[in-house]
């Protein structure tokens, strides 16, 4: 499953996908990873949850990006969600189309079974209508 909670910057995205995964890290039977441009958050977060800084890993397009969640899902069977703060600065989209990538999390988080939830510095009216379906907060 992938859902999305859009909005422009300065909505509100980061404080929902901190809360929602704080609270998810105490009902969820396996772990939990969240992605992020940055340590920035590092104390929000609860000491069960994984954080990435991506910035480290020099990733530089959505190719190199899915490659790396692959990675990440190849290390850890007990994955169960992966937050994605700064979707589009983290899978290298800021001025691509996220259809695609958004589809090959999809195919990903099936066969792996591992949910993602991405946080979209985009109003909905600026989405491609494939990833609509996708949203579950506008901000």
């Amino acid at each position: 499953m992938v859902q999305m909670i859009v909005g422009n910057k300065g909505k509100g995205k980061t404080k929902y996908l901190l809360d929602k995964v704080n609270s998810e890290i105490k009902e969820v039977a396996g772990n939990i990873v969240y992605l992020d441009k940055s340590t920035k958050h590092m104390y929000e977060l609860n000491n069960k949850i994984r954080l990435i800084d991506v910035s480290e890993f020099n990733l530089e397009n959505a190719s190199s990006f899915i490659g790396f969640i692959c990675g990440i899902i190849s290390q850890d069977h007990d994955l169960q969600q992966m937050y994605f703060d700064s979707f589009l600065k983290i899978a290298a989209l800021e001025d691509g189309d996220i259809a695609a990538t958004v589809e090959k999390l999809e195919k990903i988080s099936t066969q792996f079974g591992v949910d993602f939830i991405l946080s979209v510095s985009k109003d909905e009216t600026e989405l491609p209508e494939s990833v609509k379906k996708n949203i579950v907060i506008s901000l």
